[in-house]
């Protein structure tokens, strides 16, 4: 399954909590825009360069996903982002997906199931809290958010979690969905 949103929507934590409470039953596959951008992978906002770091990401992540289905059969990976996203941050008309040699439907065609964050800017919260790694305005992180759920909400088994004022409440929907998931991942013999 795919866990996205908008900057600022909690996703990560999510993601990190759940990992916590199911073990073994679950693997997470991390994001690898936040793995490059930590390592020192470089960022800016010149358009060429961004396509760049753009398809680095997209290459990451599917090759990411791959290792962990072949290394974990099995279990259910829970991957925080997914190839999708990237396509929300492609700075040039065009199409995305063309540039990575797929289509949108093959990319969603990935994941089973797809979870949406909405970031907290979508209900006027800052989305400011100490993460190196996002770069995003509260008015970027809006943008972002309506890109992105644009881009995954055709996926037949799309789950939305809307912001509320209480994260924990938002946690426990969005745990409850992922639960469910999982559940059914099981039932189904776990096939990865």
């Amino acid at each position: 399954m795919a866990v996205t949103g908008g900057p600022g929507g909690g996703k990560s934590t999510a993601v990190d909590l759940f990992r916590r409470e199911l073990g073994e039953e679950v693997v997470v596959v991390p994001e690898s825009a936040t793995m490059l951008f930590s390592g020192g992978f470089p960022r800016t906002e010149e358009p060429e360069a961004r396509c760049y770091a753009q398809r680095a990401i997209f290459h990451v992540q599917r090759n990411l996903e791959d290792l962990y289905r072949s290394k974990y059969p099995g279990r259910a990976l829970i991957c925080d982002r997914g190839t999708v996203d990237g396509a929300a941050y492609w700075p040039r008309d065009g199409d995305y997906f063309m540039a990575m040699g797929t289509t949108h439907e093959a990319e969603l065609a990935r994941y089973d199931a797809v979870i949406f964050f909405e970031s907290a800017a979508v209900g006027g919260m800052s989305i400011e809290g100490g993460n190196p790694t996002r770069i995003e305005s509260d008015l970027q992180a809006v943008q972002l958010d309506r890109a992105l759920r644009e881009l995954w909400k055709d996926h037949a088994h799309f789950v939305m979690v809307p912001h509320q004022a209480s994260f924990f409440e938002k946690l426990r929907v969005g745990f409850e969905a992922m639960r469910e998931i999982v559940r059914a991942h099981r039932a189904n013999g776990g096939g990865g």
